[in-house]
């Protein structure tokens, strides 16, 4: 059996979109056909311990394209007679790839998420990317925005395949129960908007928050619950306090990945107004959460950075807004609100669109095809 070198950066147990996609990528794979490089962290070894395929880790938090990283890489690629490797995130791991394929390694594919298409509009970090490009047989992206942005860039460079994050149809589901999570947080039967994601400017719980008091003139026992923590949650407090809303607006913190269903399940409608940010350099790649709530059967109501609205069938599974206008974003909330038939209805469309075009049982046969079988 051919194995491959996966060559990563974000691993589990370190928490993020990009560690998520990647270990999901990998349970798609037979364990034999494994080999991981990866950076270390705290839990590392209980966590590995568990897994069916080997990981090795580097003596470093954060895995770079060194001298001992290429030298660690080589050896195992001969070690394990690799003739695949796969970049979790292919800058700045992809300029690796000469060595590994002198080395022996056949076939090399790299993966971008959002953080390339930033990479490719600055001119020296655009070179850098042709340079890791033009050492990969394969660069995947994960939307049609995502392509649009590194093809001008790349497209001469190498193949450009899409690869998008998958959903785990059985965890993230219509049947999980989010009474716990409603009673944790004396949600009781109020109708509930949720938004699960990091607390950063670009993910728009601010404007969430701007336009709560306009949600609640319309519907007074309405609750919005914030899941993740992140550098906004001082402002975001700050701005709940300022704005009355300490009775209607929860913040949880982090959760646990496995607790995130539950979360998901205690709202009527999901709801993330990202919005692109410094002149396009911090975009939205994907919106896994969008997908995940879908997949959970909620409406969901996406701004329109970067690919999240791929992750929307406007219309039929939920809607895309214009992430600068809090009135616009409570107007559609509202708008959901009123006619809980209609949400439910879209809820049922976007599990339902999420089993056929988003679920890892299809994403697993385009993985195998980008590594050759």
């Amino acid at each position: 059996m051919s194995r491959t070198l996966v060559v990563t950066n974000d691993f589990p147990p370190r928490q993020g979109g990009i560690q998520t996609f990647v270990a999901a990528l990998l349970a798609t794979r037979p364990p034999e056909s494994l080999v991981v490089l990866a950076s270390d962290h705290p839990g590392a070894a209980g966590h590995d311990a568990a897994l069916p395929y080997e990981v090795v880790r580097a003596p470093t938090g954060m895995l770079l394209p060194t001298r001992g990283a290429a030298g660690t890489a080589a050896r195992l690629a001969r070690e394990h007679d690799c003739e695949t490797a796969f970049f979790g995130a292919a800058a700045p791991l992809g300029l690796l790839a000469p060595g590994l394929r002198r080395a022996g390694v056949e076939r090399l594919v790299g993966a971008t998420h959002g953080h390339e298409t930033g990479w490719v509009a600055l001119p020296g970090a655009r070179q850098a990317m042709r340079r890791i490009a033009g050492g990969l047989d394969v660069v995947t992206y994960i939307s049609s925005y995502t392509r649009s942005r590194l093809a001008p860039a790349l497209g001469d460079r190498t193949e450009l395949v899409q690869l998008s994050p998958g959903v785990d149809v059985d965890r993230f589901t219509p049947a999980a129960d989010g009474a716990p999570v409603r009673e944790r947080y004396g949600l009781g039967d109020a109708p509930v908007v949720v938004c699960v994601s990091r607390l950063v400017p670009r993910k728009g719980q601010d404007v969430l928050v701007e336009g709560w008091s306009q949600v609640l003139a319309r519907h007074p026992r309405a609750r919005l619950l914030l899941v993740g923590s992140g550098p906004l949650e001082p402002a975001l407090r700050r701005s709940i306090a300022a704005r009355g809303l300490q009775g209607s607006v929860v913040l949880t913190g982090g959760v646990p990945p496995e607790q995130l269903p539950e979360h998901y399940a205690a709202g009527d409608v999901f709801a993330m107004p990202c919005r692109t940010r410094r002149g396009g350099l911090d975009v939205e790649g994907l919106g896994m959460v969008f997908l995940e709530a879908a997949a959970c059967g909620l409406p969901v109501v996406a701004g329109t950075s970067g690919g999240a609205p791929e992750t929307v069938v406007a219309g039929v599974t939920g809607q895309v807004v214009d992430p600068r206008s809090p009135s616009a974003v409570a107007g559609v909330l509202a708008d959901l609100l009123d006619d809980p038939a209609r949400a439910r209805e879209m809820g049922a469309a976007g599990r339902a669109w999420v089993e056929q075009r988003w679920s890892w049982s299809t994403i697993a046969g385009t993985f195998a095809a980008v590594l050759g079988g």
